[in-house]
């Protein structure tokens, strides 16, 4: 297994409710765009569902394409992205989506988690394997 870090940060969020239940609680949907620096060189975008509490919490999934050099490994691959917002800061867990890699990155398998404090930007750690 290889480690890689760094950050990202959003270089766009377009973020719209799709159901609101009441004046607090909502269901909305996050369009991002990302770039990423550190052992993962390039550019992510993803579309997350979030459900916000009374309390300005949330829980969120979501979809996310990456596309770039990982570790001198050029390719894309999509990451299943489960997480949590506690008012303040956003935390993740990442799983490589089987048969998504591309180029280098054919076969690649993996997790991740990342942390994001309000803010354009957030740090990420990614543990990867290729065939």
């Amino acid at each position: 297994m290889t480690h890689a870090q760094g950050k990202f940060d959003i270089a766009s969020w377009d973020e719209e409710p799709y159901i609101e239940v009441d004046d607090a609680r909502k269901l909305t949907r996050a369009v991002v765009t990302q770039r990423f620096s550190g052992d993962l060189e390039g550019d992510g975008s993803v579309q997350w569902l979030m459900f916000y509490r009374t309390d300005g919490t949330a829980d969120f999934v979501g979809m996310q394409h990456v596309d770039g050099t990982v570790r001198d490994h050029k390719g894309s691959f999509v990451l299943e992205t489960t997480g949590t917002f506690d008012g303040s800061k956003a935390s993740a867990d990442w799983t490589v989506v089987e048969g998504s890699g591309t180029g280098d990155l054919d076969g690649v398998q993996g997790t991740g988690r990342m942390e994001a404090p309000m803010g354009s930007t957030a740090t990420y750690e990614f543990d990867f394997t290729l065939k």
